[in-house]
């Protein structure tokens, strides 16, 4: 691990070898350790230590890139001297924008010391924790704990100097019967290892896995669904760029003839969703790739489009200030419980989990893939059976216009992008089941 000042060090010193019109120079390094199980065994576990430094030489608007990670001075040098060869044969970028100045950044909270001491023996114990209730209820597991810690420095030839050091742990099981007729699942991502209970998120993916036996086949259509919030995560995560340059291009759900959807109400207006990177549930950094300070950015705000982001070169062209991507999502949620909105619904769905989600309109932003890991018919207010998979078509902007009602967000974790968002459980009604799945 390096620290701020062992990094301002160390960055200084590969770019006093500069001889390029500007020079930025970055540190990235990581270090963790997983443990991985299948059929109720560990099967593979591992540390990981990676160290690297990246070069951007530019000569005029001609740029190349190197990276190495040897760090002797002689291998510092070198990569410098790469990258500078690798600028001169590179053709003129005319998106080329100059390096930022100095800047200050306010400290992130995405540092926690408890996740980053983390050894083979505390992983051992979390994972025999979750072995521990998936014996109990007589199932068999898939499993995967992983946690990480490290950071990113970024100096450049204009003066600007940014570091961020970070810790995180996430976990994720499936619960299955012999015959790999029923599945259950559940995953939980922390910055604090002190919030993770392995045991009990794997007591629900066995309850989901035990509840889903002998599903019936019931006819797709519209419905009435209740997502949970790692169902709501993995359906929303390809709304969340919020891209000023698609959307003035056309190419975005954002865009309408003649400009975009900003300033529009574009969804329910129970829907608010932002970044913000001291959130403490679910922190970043507080700096973007470029050298700009992140802030909390409202992009949808009681269903109204607030902001989009614009990169630096966009942003100069169409005279706005530049707005950083977001660095993480919240959505904003509401007080209903999920036992409420089982409870209040007369013929629905409850979808613990959406899988291979795949584009099929860019614009419009519709959306296939299939519900697994639990699935049940709800009648009269109460879960009456578990039903078979479905496949689904459905846009989330047409979705979050259908929102009958929200609960409260929780950290929810995409394994399509292994990302980490703060969603709400979502009681969405007239979403479209396109047929049937035989997969459990």
């Amino acid at each position: 691990m390096y620290t701020k000042e062992e990094a301002q060090a160390l960055l200084k010193k590969v770019l006093s070898y500069s001889k390029a019109d500007e020079c930025e120079v970055g540190l990235n390094f990581r270090m963790g350790g997983n443990i991985r199980t299948a059929q109720n065994a560990v099967s593979t576990a591992g540390e990981t230590d990676t160290t690297n430094i990246f070069v951007s030489s530019t000569f005029g608007k001609k740029t190349g890139s190197a990276s190495i990670n040897e760090f002797d001075d002689a291998s510092l040098e070198k990569v410098v001297r790469r990258s500078e060869e690798l600028a001169q044969l590179a053709p003129e970028n005319p998106e080329h924008m100059p390096l930022l100045g100095p800047a200050t950044f306010k400290p992130s909270a995405t540092w926690n010391a408890d996740t980053a001491a983390m050894t083979p023996d505390t992983r051992a114990e979390l994972i025999a924790q979750s072995m521990k209730a998936t014996k109990e209820a007589g199932l068999v597991q898939a499993g995967f704990l992983e946690n990480s810690s490290g950071g990113a420095a970024v100096m450049n030839s204009k003066g600007l100097f940014a570091y961020n050091k970070s810790s995180d742990v996430t976990f994720s099981v499936t619960t299955r019967n012999d015959a790999g007729t029923i599945s259950g699942y559940a995953a939980r991502g922390f910055t604090d290892i002190k919030k993770l209970d392995t045991y009990g998120a794997t007591k629900i993916a066995t309850m989901k896995a035990n509840a889903s036996k002998d599903a019936k086949a019931i006819e797709p259509g519209k419905y009435t669904v209740i997502l949970e919030p790692t169902a709501g995560a993995y359906m929303l995560e390809n709304m969340f760029r919020f891209d000023a340059r698609s959307a003035e291009e056309g190419r975005s759900f954002l865009s309408k003839k003649g400009g975009t959807r900003l300033g529009d109400q574009l969804m329910d207006e129970k829907v608010t969703i932002y970044s913000d990177p001291f959130d403490p549930d679910l922190p970043s950094a507080t700096w973007d790739r470029d050298g700009l300070p992140l802030e909390k950015t409202y992009w949808i705000e009681k269903g109204v489009v607030k902001n989009l982001s614009y990169s630096r070169y966009w942003a100069e062209k169409k005279g706005v200030k530049p707005v950083p991507g977001p660095s993480n999502i919240i959505m904003q949620g509401g007080n209903t419980s999920l036992e409420e909105m089982i409870a209040s619904t007369e013929r629905g769905i409850l979808v613990s989990r959406l899988w291979y989600i795949r584009m099929v309109d860019q614009q419009s932003l519709l959306l296939t893939g299939l519900t697994r890991d639990g699935t049940f018919y709800i009648e009269n207010g109460k879960i009456k059976y578990p039903v078979k998979n479905f496949r689904f078509n459905e846009s989330p902007v047409i979705m979050l216009n259908n929102v009958e009602a929200l609960g409260k967000p929780e950290r929810a974790i995409s394994v399509e992008s292994y990302r980490s968002y703060m969603i709400p459980p979502m009681k969405v009604r007239d979403f479209t089941f396109s047929s049937l799945s035989d997969a459990v």
